[in-house]
């Protein structure tokens, strides 16, 4: 497969899921602000924005100014419009290596969210976004072969899935954060949760599944193996010491520094550990970019030395 076709898929699979775990945490930033009436707007705005997403001068913001910064935003690749553009423009590089189904998917959601008209961030806006990406994984799941260019893909969600997840276990774990109620159900792991535990919910235990569950697929611990299964498809390793593959060393370290470890331990210090998983997953995909995505240097033409 050529580099920048498979960089393309890559890309494709995070831009889909950051437009799905973006909108996830603005959700999770409008129950909290619906819920308790208490809650100051400006500090749960900044908080988001500076805390969680790494902006550094927000200055004075409102749950509009925070709207129109993460979610309608075009030029911006890590709000809502800029990640649905990215994504269309990729796909639009690999259009011969993905399905026509997913071609037509993207490009009319693409279309159709910029109908919307940009301002303050609805329930509808939001929850449009995760049905449409939605949508789009089943497609990649049913409608691509699982060979390598939906390796690729995958491997580019499951990363950022990986990223946002730890963005929202960090919001819940903050203390000018939402409660775990807010943060289970725009992580999409209310029911799960309330199964999985038989009714009883706490915020440790709520804590937990999201960030060590190995069955449910939100959780960071799966991403993160979801990952590594990804890279070990594309590359079996073959070495009988160490790893060849940067990024399946980084993926692998970080995981079982959270799967191994007691997890009174983990969650004593969630905000620390999930800051490490984000910075583990930005050295693994600058990995991934340097093996599978870097060009060759541009040949230019300098004549015949005598």
């Amino acid at each position: 497969m050529l580099s920048r076709i498979a960089d393309s898929l890559f890309w494709i699979g995070r831009y889909i899921e950051r437009a799905d775990g973006t909108a996830r945490i603005v959700d999770v930033l409008r129950l909290q602000l619906l819920e308790d009436p208490a809650a100051d707007e400006q500090t749960a705005c900044t908080m988001v924005l500076r805390g969680i997403m790494g902006y550094e001068d927000v200055g004075e913001v409102d749950y509009l100014g925070t709207s129109r910064m993460l979610v309608f935003d075009a030029g911006n690749p890590n709000a809502v419009s800029g990640s649905w553009h990215q994504a269309r423009e990729n796909a639009r590089r690999a259009r011969e290596t993905v399905s026509t189904e997913m071609w037509e998917a993207i490009n009319t959601t693409y279309h159709r969210w910029n109908a919307f008209t940009p301002g303050r961030a609805t329930q509808h806006h939001l929850g449009w976004v995760r049905e449409r990406a939605a949508l789009l994984d089943g497609l990649t799941d049913t409608t691509m072969s699982h060979d390598d260019a939906w390796d690729f893909l995958v491997l580019g969600r499951a990363l950022e899935r990986a990223d946002m997840t730890a963005r929202l276990v960090a919001t819940g774990a903050s203390d000018f954060g939402p409660g775990w109620g807010s943060v289970l159900a725009s992580c999409g792991a209310q029911q799960a949760m309330l199964r999985t535990m038989r009714g009883v919910v706490t915020d440790r235990t709520a804590a937990a599944f999201l960030t060590l569950d190995r069955r449910f697929p939100r959780s960071v611990i799966a991403a993160l193996k979801e990952a590594e299964d990804r890279l070990i498809n594309l590359s079996p390793d073959k070495d009988r010491v160490g790893f060849s593959d940067e990024a399946r060393r980084i993926l692998g370290q970080i995981r079982t520094s959270l799967e191994f470890s007691n997890p009174a331990t983990v969650l004593h210090d969630l905000p620390e550990r999930m800051q490490l998983v984000q910075e583990a997953v930005t050295a693994a995909s600058d990995a991934i970019g340097a093996r599978y995505f870097m060009s060759a240097p541009v040949q230019e033409w300098t004549g015949e030395i005598v």
